[in-house]
């Protein structure tokens, strides 16, 4: 039997891919996903010296906005004014991307839901508990969904 030629094909070796550099997002509306990102979801907005000097031009114009998780997950936002969701529904996944996950801590989970509710987010699904944990599904500006998600507190309860 022959085998196909992707089975000839090298791969990388398990463990080459480190971690994750970045995460580009494309966002209608800048000033609404700096707002969701930076404040709702409090993550560090790179300013001055912080920017990657590829985008420095791009942030300068307002066309790119660049943030940072505290595990040093760079997301940057790039504004695409015309963009559309792959459809009108934003409870239909999307096609490309199913959702993007936030790791939090066990005792900090309830607080997060409450910011959300506060700042009437929509929310797509839960809070759930799960035996893996609990989380909460909803929708950034884009209408792509955001998890927050935690670990089960030690104990059990």
């Amino acid at each position: 039997m022959l085998s196909s030629p992707q089975s000839q094909t090298a791969a990388l070796v398990p463990g080459s891919l480190r971690s994750v550099h970045h995460i580009a997002l494309n966002v209608k509306d800048m000033q609404a996903s700096r707002h969701f990102y930076g404040n709702i979801l409090g993550l560090h907005e790179l300013t001055g010296d912080e920017v990657p000097k590829t985008l420095v031009d791009l942030v300068a114009a307002g066309k790119v906005a660049n943030f940072v998780t505290p595990d040093g997950t760079v997301i940057d936002l790039f504004w695409e004014p015309e963009l559309s969701p792959p459809d009108a529904d934003p409870s239909r996944a999307f096609t490309r991307a199913n959702h993007l996950a936030f790791d939090i801590a066990p005792q900090l989970f309830d607080t997060a839901v409450e910011v959300l509710k506060q700042h009437q987010v929509q929310i797509d699904s839960g809070p759930v508990t799960r035996p893996t944990g609990r989380g909460i599904y909803f929708y950034d500006p884009d209408g792509l969904i955001i998890e927050i998600r935690c670990d089960p507190l030690p104990g059990g309860a």
